[in-house]
C-alpha cells in the first residue's frame, strides 16, 4: 500500500480535520486527532502533528497539504542514505555549473516557475559583484534589479506555468512530477544554448529525493542525468543556483503582477488567510471557471474560499 507522511502545525491539523468533515470516521487510533477516508485514501492525523495518507492516490491527496507541511517524511521503502544530499566534489563552488531552482510551489496564486541558469567559472566574480546570493536574503526590489541584469547575459531557461495551464496538468500528475519534468526541460534548454560547451556539473536545488526525481523523468524523451547533483539550499553551494532562484522569483512576481492587472484586485502570494479572502472574491465574481485562471485549485485554500463565499 502506498503512503505519504506529513508533519504539520496544530493549526493546520485543525484545518485538515475541518476540511475532511464529510469523510470523518467514527473512531480514531490511540494518539489520533482525526481519522477520515476520502474515496480510496485513508487519512489519519495524530496529536503529534504527523498525518498519514494511505491507499491509492495517497500522494495526490497529500500534495494538497504539502505547502503547509513543515517536514515531509521520506517513504519507508527508501533507504535512509538516499535521503541525504548528493555529496559535492571538492571546489565545486568554483566550477562552471548549470543550476536550477523553482518558485511558486507553495503559493496558491500565481505561476509555478522553474529556471535553469549557466554560470561559467569566469563569471563567478561578476555575479558576486552584481549581488547574486541566496534570494531568501534579498527583498523583492533588489531581486528585480539583479534579475534584470542577469537575463541580459546569463544563459538560462525560464519555464512559467500559469495557473490555468497548471490546473489542466495537475489532475494527471503530482506537483512533484511536474516540477521534475520542468527542471529536466529547463536543464536541457540551457545545455542546447551553451553547446558545444559543457558544464562541469549540474546542481538542482533539491525538492525531493534524487531517486524520486529520476523516477519522475524516466518517461521523458530527453533525460538529463550526467553529472547531476542535488543539494537542499543549493544557493549556498553555487552561484548558478542562486542566479536561477533570483530569475525565477522575478518571473514569479511578474506573473502575480499580470494576474493583478487582469483581475483588477491585488493578487497576493502565499497560502494564508488573505489569500482565502481574495479567492472568495474571485469565486463570487465568476465561480471556479474564473478562479482557475488565477489559483492552483488543488490547494486547501479553494475549499476555504468556497466556505467564505458561500459558493459550493
Amino acid at each position: 500500500m502506498s503512503n505519504e507522511v506529513l508533519l504539520v502545525s496544530k493549526k493546520t491539523l485543525i484545518d485538515m480535520k475541518q476540511y475532511y468533515t464529510d469523510y470523518l470516521k467514527s473512531s480514531t487510533p490511540p494518539g489520533g486527532f482525526f481519522a477520515a477516508k476520502k474515496e480510496a485514501v485513508n487519512i489519519t492525523g495524530y496529536n503529534s502533528g504527523k498525518v498519514l495518507f494511505q491507499g491509492a492516490n495517497s500522494e495526490k491527496e497529500a500534495a494538497v497539504w504539502k505547502s503547509k507541511a513543515s517536514i515531509v517524511a521520506p517513504k519507508k521503502k527508501e533507504s535512509s542514505a538516499s535521503s541525504l544530499n548528493t555529496p559535492l566534489p571538492k571546489d565545486f563552488s568554483n566550477w562552471s555549473v548549470i543550476g536550477s531552482d523553482e518558485v511558486g510551489t507553495g503559493s496558491y496564486f500565481g505561476p509555478l516557475t522553474v529556471v535553469a541558469a549557466y554560470a561559467d567559472h569566469s563569471q563567478l566574480a561578476l555575479l558576486k559583484e552584481l549581488g547574486v546570493r541566496d534570494s531568501k536574503d534579498m527583498k523583492d526590489p533588489e531581486i528585480i534589479r539583479v534579475a534584470k541584469d542577469l537575463i541580459t547575459f546569463l544563459p538560462h531557461s525560464l519555464l512559467n506555468v500559469m495557473p490555468e495551464k497548471y490546473n489542466t496538468i495537475q489532475p494527471t500528475m503530482t506537483q512533484g512530477k511536474m516540477k521534475a519534468i520542468l527542471h529536466n526541460q529547463a536543464l536541457g534548454h540551457v545545455l542546447e544554448k551553451i553547446s558545444p560547451q559543457k558544464p562541469d556539473g549540474i546542481l538542482i536545488d533539491q525538492f525531493e529525493l534524487p531517486a524520486t526525481y529520476f523516477k519522475h523523468i524516466n518517461d521523458q524523451p530527453n533525460q538529463i542525468t550526467e553529472s547531476v547533483y542535488f543539494q537542499t539550499k543549493g544557493e549556498g553551494h553555487h552561484l548558478a543556483v542562486a542566479a536561477a532562484s533570483i530569475i525565477a522569483r522575478y518571473a514569479f512576481l511578474k506573473g502575480l503582477d499580470e494576474l493583478t492587472a487582469k483581475a483588477g484586485l491585488k493578487i497576493p502570494s502565499g497560502a494564508g488567510s488573505t489569500v482565502d479572502l481574495v479567492a472568495a472574491k474571485l469565486l463570487k465574481q465568476g465561480g471556479i471557471p474564473l478562479l482557475r485562471k488565477y489559483a492552483k485549485l488543488h490547494f486547501a485554500n479553494t475549499e476555504k474560499a468556497k466556505k467564505i463565499s458561500g459558493i459550493s
